[in-house]
């Protein structure tokens, strides 16, 4: 027997479906292995769904951060301060220029761009958030989140 598929796994299997949708042929929503290195920053992440083309996979090792179009996060129900915290501030540090966190506790998420320079280092000057139901913009390209997975609700001790 294998154990169910949970919102997080079937969120992100979701997204990439949507946007492969409405991706040209020579980019790929990956959500394999290697990780994303940035050895100069000694930042290494893994992001639940990449957006980078075919050609840019082809290496030896860890992808390049600078290589991917969007890095996309589904929150994790145990851990929701990495994506929302950790993430936010590494990917702009590593050059990633889109960064889209769909949290299935809540039916909302954000859409970061726009990379720009603070005393605190590089960070996401735009942001637009959204709510399960509507349609979002990653990158170029225009989803429907509705029908999304959301988590169940907590459930209150007895």
């Amino acid at each position: 027997m294998t154990a169910p598929v949970g919102p997080h796994e079937l969120s992100t299997a979701h997204l990439r479906k949507r946007l492969e949708k409405v991706m040209p042929e020579e980019l790929v929503a990956y959500t394999g292995e290697p990780d994303v290195e940035d050895e100069s920053e000694g930042i290494m992440r893994r992001p639940d769904l990449m957006v980078i083309a075919w050609d840019d996979m082809e290496v030896p090792g860890s992808f390049d951060p600078r290589t991917l179009i969007a890095a996309v996060e589904v929150v994790s129900r145990s851990n929701p301060g990495n994506d929302w915290d950790t993430e936010m501030r590494d990917y702009p540090l590593m050059g990633i220029p889109v960064y889209a966190v769909f949290d299935p506790r809540t039916g909302t998420g954000a859409v970061l761009t726009d990379i720009h320079p603070t005393p605190g280092g590089p960070r996401y000057a735009t942001r637009k958030d959204f709510v399960y139901g509507e349609d979002v913009t990653i990158g170029d390209w225009t989803i429907a989140t509705d029908g999304l997975p959301r988590y169940p609700p907590d459930k209150l001790p007895a």
